[in-house]
This record gives C-alpha cells, sequence and structure tokens, in this order.
C-alpha cells in the first residue's frame, strides 16, 4: 500500500494575519458555473460586503465570475486573517444557497499570492476586473455587474503599462 502525501500549497499561518495584501482566487467545485445565475452572484456580492466589513479586511478589486471570484484584498488591522475570511465568506455563501446548490459547491482550497509591493496593487486589480472583459461576458469591466471595489471609485482610465499575469500564468498568456 502507498501512502500518498499532498503538498502544502499554504504558507505559514501567521503570513495570513496582519496588514498584507494578497491576491485571492477561489473556485467552484468542478468549475460548475454557479455564478452565472444573476441573483447568486448578487448575493456573493453583498456576503462579501457584509463579510469584509466584519473581519476588517479591506477589498479593493473583486470579481465574480460564474465559476470563480477573485479578490484583491488586504487586512486593515493586524489581527484581520485571510484565511478566516475566506473561510466565512465561503460558509456565508454555502450557507445562503444551501436549499439550491450541493452541499459544497466550492473546492476545498483556494490559490493566493501575496503581493510584495503596493505598487502592484493597481496592475492587480486591473487584472481583476478585466476578467469579465478576457472571458466574453462585457466589452468594458464597468459593464460587468459582479465586479468593483469596496474602497476606490473605479479609475476612468485603464493604466498604460505592464500587464500583470498571475504567477501561476507566467508562461502561458491567457485568463
Amino acid at each position: 500500500m502507498t501512502i500518498v502525501h499532498r503538498k502544502g500549497i499554504r504558507l505559514s499561518r501567521r503570513e495570513y494575519v496582519g496588514r498584507r495584501i494578497y491576491f485571492i482566487t477561489i473556485c467552484c467545485e468542478e468549475r460548475i458555473p454557479v455564478f452565472r445565475d444573476a441573483n447568486r452572484a448578487a448575493v456573493a456580492v453583498e456576503a462579501l460586503k457584509r463579510v469584509s466589513r466584519s473581519m476588517d479586511v479591506l477589498v479593493h478589486a473583486f470579481c465574480v465570475m460564474p465559476d470563480h471570484v477573485h479578490f484583491l484584498m488586504e487586512g486593515k488591522s493586524s489581527t484581520s486573517d485571510i484565511v478566516k475570511f475566506v473561510t466565512q465568506w465561503k460558509q456565508s455563501t454555502g450557507y445562503q444557497f444551501r436549499h439550491e446548490l450541493p452541499r459544497r459547491f466550492w473546492q476545498r482550497r483556494f490559490y493566493d499570492h501575496v503581493l510584495r509591493r503596493a505598487e502592484d496593487c493597481e496592475s492587480v486589480a486591473w487584472y481583476v476586473w478585466m476578467n469579465p472583459v478576457r472571458k466574453g461576458l462585457a466589452v468594458d469591466p464597468r459593464d460587468y455587474l459582479f465586479s468593483g471595489s469596496l474602497t476606490v471609485e473605479w479609475p476612468r482610465v485603464r493604466p498604460v503599462g505592464t500587464v500583470w499575469v498571475p504567477p501561476w500564468k507566467a508562461n502561458k498568456r491567457c485568463s
């Protein structure tokens, strides 16, 4: 009998607590398009607002896509906990959809990337906001109803310069 050990993908627990900035991607189980339904997407955004306020987390950019979500978030205080935030948000949406979706519609894990430089925030935010455009769901990112920011108004123009690419896609050029 062979024992299979999964590779740990998380940083140490302390790396998720405090005033750091994170890019987070959470996928639906088997990439089922749970949020193709506009009412569910709207509920997910409202849950994001509620949970971020209660857990001292700033959401600089978000996008609820049909089968995944992206967040650019920052711990607001030294006790802000991003892992607890993600857990609470997933539980909140799971509870709200408990009568219409399978018990576990979120993947167990999520992807995270800690931003090392605050100046990367704008390019990462535009990566998040452009996701519906790259996927053909909107012509202009401001037209997509389920993305935005809980901390800033939409910028009028996209900055000129380098386009940010998530580390897992560095060798591929796709959304």
